[in-house]
């Protein structure tokens, strides 16, 4: 089964009362926390709807983006990666989530720096693993993650997150095997050649953060062009609303982590 979208299992955060305070590039307004939490259990529940095993952690008000959790960690069948994230602000999740990832993992590793890296620059195919170079994630971060997956047989390509791009995952997400869902922007940068490529419709650049997710595909509510390529391309779409994670620059994928790891 492919490895990049067969998940049995998915760890989450609930957003915490100190979200106000946290990361954007340009304040769009305050998150209202009770639109958040309900399009949190909304996004649970279609995690769940594939019966997979969703398993939701307490709000952590210590630090205010924990609730994307994708950008902690990267979780394969064969084992964990603790990553270093690029923000300050964000460097203590990491090592506070670890602790949970032991219930899951035996081997358990890390990115001990110089570099930097987030998950949401990391896109995890088939035959190699994209990674994206940007303001949270550098040269030295993805060089350590090469050396850490080597021997679990995944390679590495650096890419390049287009300039003003948050991540590199804002721009794009994989579908399945042979293709993914993407920016023209990000597109035009060749980074996607060998791959059949889904562009998100005109004007809705903010739906390329979509995640292939066993049988389903999240994504953002209020793209219907977007939805409609999707649909048509036989993906089985499921909006879900994300006005309040968008204010922090956050999109679907960065709200979980999804697994199935070994034995």
């Amino acid at each position: 089964m492919p490895r990049s979208y067969t998940f049995t299992d998915a760890l989450c955060r609930l957003p915490s009362t100190s979200i106000i305070d946290g990361l954007r590039a340009v304040d769009t307004g305050t998150p209202d926390l009770d639109i958040f939490a309900k399009d949190h259990a909304d996004y649970v529940a279609a995690l769940r709807s594939t019966g997979a095993d969703v398993r939701v952690l307490p709000a952590n008000a210590t630090y205010p983006d924990s609730v994307f959790i994708e950008d902690a960690a990267l979780l394969f069948q064969e084992g964990a990666i603790v990553t270093r994230p690029g923000a300050p602000s964000r460097l203590g999740e990491a090592a506070d989530l670890a602790p949970v990832l032991e219930d899951y993992y035996s081997d358990i590793r890390w990115i001990k720096g110089p570099g930097f890296l987030e998950g949401g620059d990391v896109l995890v195919c088939e035959a190699e693993i994209l990674v994206g170079q940007s303001a949270r994630t550098d040269a030295a971060g993805i060089a350590e993650l090469q050396e850490l997956v080597a021997d679990w047989g995944y390679k590495v390509r650096e890419v390049q997150t287009p300039p003003g791009v948050l991540h590199f995952k804002t721009d794009c997400s994989l579908m399945d095997e042979e293709t993914v869902l993407a920016t023209e922007r990000l597109s035009a940068s060749g980074c996607f050649d060998g791959y059949r490529v889904l562009h998100t419709a005109p004007g809705e650049e903010a739906a390329a953060n979509a995640f292939r997710f066993n049988d389903i595909v999240l994504m953002p509510a209020g793209f219907p062009g977007t939805a409609e390529v999707l649909a048509k391309a036989g993906l089985d779409v499921r909006p879900i609303g994300n006005t309040e994670a968008a204010k922090l620059d956050g999109g679907m994928s960065c709200l979980s982590l999804r697994f199935a790891p070994k034995g």
